[in-house]
């Protein structure tokens, strides 16, 4: 249909992330309030028949790699059904799941079974206590569950933690030492704004201060080259079967290889997490837009997009106060 779409700045298009639903079981304070956010109406998401459509449309586009998020894509009713139609569709060579594993534990033989590629598994703190006060509920042993039977199955595994000041700082060592005995990957992920609340001006603990950390517990760490499209700097550590990343999501040193795209839950297309959406995908397939028709608007979409995430937020016509949950995590 297309030739594979690049920006304005020579990158290409090659990584869809994919949002099922806005929903979630968890009420994370670095992502929404305690009493949670206004969810959209069911009508207004996309519908499964409209995900395969647009992936359909992206993989045209160059597109070869498709993450799903949300909200938490397992409490979404029928999203088994969709992910084993998703797996059928030619081009894409990777199919990854962001999950937090509250739900998804009994499941992960069938997503082997699949061919989902990789799982990413949000996880903030190894001590059940501090996971109650960080997610405001009662999920740590499912969620460590849906860790070991990743592992058991073999997919390719990798665990989310957001570093927050006055939080969760103890557990930075103690979460890299997973990668000690088990084939994981820990990554360390700078706090964002995305809270549903408002602008966070700055963060205490930044890319720098979580290297810092990790150093002064594990001395044998080894860069490894950056991967151009990769969002993490990652590392080895001697005698380790796993290895550690750090992503600079507030601060942003990875913008310049940028390969992805976003869709929300209610079919908004973002070019960067940053900033405030630039194109309706939901209002084009509503209105009977034909695939050639999208296409094209994609292109328009994307050909905007910005050089990286400090010039997507300047952008903004508003400061950012939207939760994580509804951007797509």
């Amino acid at each position: 249909m297309s030739d594979f779409l690049t920006d304005s700045f020579g990158r290409p298009l090659e990584y869809l992330r994919l949002a099922v639903t806005d929903r979630c079981n968890l009420r994370c304070f670095y992502c929404m309030p305690a009493e949670g956010i206004d969810y959209v109406d069911r009508k207004d998401l996309l519908s499964y028949e409209d995900m395969l459509r647009l992936t359909r449309i992206f993989v045209s586009l160059g597109v070869n790699k498709i993450r799903l998020t949300g909200g938490e894509p397992f409490v979404r009713k029928n999203f088994y059904g969709f992910l084993k139609r998703l797996t059928k569709i030619d081009g894409l060579d990777q199919i990854a799941i962001t999950t937090n594993g509250a739900v998804a534990s009994r499941h992960i033989s069938f997503l082997k079974e699949i061919g989902i590629t990789s799982i990413n598994l949000s996880l903030d703190t190894l001590n059940k206590e501090r996971y109650e006060q960080i997610t405001r509920k009662d999920f740590f042993d499912q969620a460590m569950e849906t860790y070991h039977a990743v592992l058991a199955a073999g997919i390719k595994l990798s665990v989310n933690m957001v570093v927050m000041e006055g939080k969760n700082i103890d557990d930075i060592v103690p979460m890299a030492m997973l990668t000690k005995d088990d084939n994981v990957t820990v990554r360390f992920i700078e706090e964002m704004p995305f809270n549903g609340s408002g602008l966070r001006e700055t963060i205490g603990f930044n890319h720098k201060k979580i290297l810092e950390t990790l150093h002064a517990g594990l001395p044998t760490m080894n860069p490894v080259v950056f991967k151009e499209g990769t969002t993490a700097q990652e590392y080895t550590i001697e005698g380790h079967k796993g290895k550690i990343g750090i992503i600079a999501a507030y601060t942003r040193t990875f913008c310049s290889s940028c390969n992805r795209i976003r869709v929300t839950a209610t079919g908004e297309m973002r070019n960067c997490l940053y900033d405030q959406g630039v194109l309706n995908l939901k209002r084009l397939l509503t209105d009977g837009s034909s695939d050639q028709m999208i296409c094209e608007a994609i292109k328009e979409g994307y050909s905007k997009k910005h050089k990286d995430g400090r010039e997507a937020e300047a952008a903004r016509l508003t400061v950012v106060s939207e939760s994580m949950s509804s951007i797509g995590g």
